[in-house]
């Protein structure tokens, strides 16, 4: 393991240490805590160094997710949702954007990226929200839900319509006309900070719109999104591994009729299924990495392949962990408990399964040899 990576898996073990359970529980992770994250760069570890990031590669910084999700999903979401923001504000700002806002992001500011309305999860084209310009002002009306890390976020990246185009723009979380509310009891990644977001009449300069608008919704979400999918993606590893780090070390200490579980039959089956998806989904996300760093045409699919399996691996792991574990892991906080709750939102967000098996399918009749 590279030297910088050991220490930011070190950074990321101290600041969970024995929390995650405690987190979950309480719903929320300690704003000083997502703070000292970004500032040591375990936040957006991508961003390149010219913006004070860690500069890693995608294969490194999904290694780096992975931990941080085998830990801790909730802080592994925040993760995700501030590496979002900086990689829209890296791809769509202006230069003076980018030199202005990416060391912020960097040095522990917090951010959240804002898809989903109540009436338009996958289906973007149903987005509603409204950037207006007024001479020298954007005035954003709309409202989002389930923005993952909004509950925490200093800065909001909002997408959403400008006429016949769209356009993203970054929102102060404390400008007049922001209403934050935090989602309760979520299912999955419980501390992560789901909240539905409300902007009624929000005026802001119109500076504060990234790089301009005119540009097709599709391409804008898309950018952000194939982050997001490779995070995710990443972040299911760690579930994983979690479920297999837990299961083997109970089934080689519980005794049930006079030996451990482990050497049930059943039981091992169980542990090669959970042993199995983390390999599946570990080669499916080091192939999409590949791909990400190489600059392959083929980084979209292997993108959203890598987020299909890493998500249904995850949550067949998942559940056969709890199996395995029985009573032992059937409690809030316990992490195959989290495991599973939160594997199951995997299989949601970033793309339901049903619309990365729509896009795959699509994909495989367009490139399949015609007869």
């Amino acid at each position: 393991m590279p030297d910088l990576l050991a220490t930011e898996h070190a950074a990321v073990r101290r600041l969970v240490a024995d929390n995650a359970g405690g987190w979950d529980i309480a719903g929320e992770i300690p704003r000083e805590v997502l703070r000292e994250a970004g500032a040591a760069g375990v936040l957006c570890a991508a961003l390149p160094k010219q913006y004070g990031g860690l500069g890693l590669s995608s294969q490194d910084n999904g290694e780096l997710t992975a931990y941080a999700g085998s830990l801790c999903s909730s802080l592994r979401s925040v993760m995700t949702s501030q590496g979002m923001a900086a990689w829209t504000i890296q791809r769509l700002g202006r230069r003076d954007q980018r030199n202005m806002l990416l060391p912020q992001l960097a040095a522990g500011r917090l951010a959240a990226v804002a898809f989903s309305e109540p009436a338009a999860g996958s289906d973007l084209s149903a987005m509603s929200t409204e950037l207006r310009l007024v001479d020298d002002t954007v005035i954003v009306d709309g409202r989002k839900s389930w923005v993952t890390a909004a509950a925490y976020a200093d800065l909001l990246v909002i997408f959403g319509r400008t006429g016949d185009s769209a356009a993203a723009v970054v929102v102060p979380a404390d400008t007049a006309g922001v209403h934050i509310e935090k989602v309760p009891h979520p299912l999955g990644c419980r501390a992560a900070g789901h909240a539905h977001v409300q902007l009624d009449g929000v005026r802001l300069p119109a500076t504060s719109v990234l790089g301009g608008t005119g540009q097709s919704l599709q391409l804008l979400v898309g950018s952000a999104l194939a982050y997001g999918r490779m995070s995710v993606a990443w972040g299911c590893v760690g579930i994983l591994r979690a479920c297999l780090g837990a299961v083997t070390r109970h089934a080689r200490t519980r005794v049930q009729f006079g030996k451990p579980i482990a050497e049930h039959q059943l039981v091992s089956r169980l542990v090669a299924e959970i042993y199995v998806a983390e390999q599946v989904a570990t080669s499916v996300c080091r192939h999409a990495s590949e791909c990400w760093d190489s600059g392959s045409p083929d980084l979209v699919v292997s993108t959203l392949l890598a987020k299909h399996v890493g998500a249904t691996q995850a949550m067949r792991g998942a559940t056969s962990a709890v199996q395995v574990m029985a009573s032992a892991g059937a409690c809030d906080g316990h992490e195959v408990a989290r495991a599973y709750r939160d594997a199951k939102l995997m299989e949601i967000i970033e793309g339901s399964s049903e619309i990365c098996q729509l896009l795959l399918a699509k994909h495989a009749l367009a490139t399949a040899e015609k007869p």
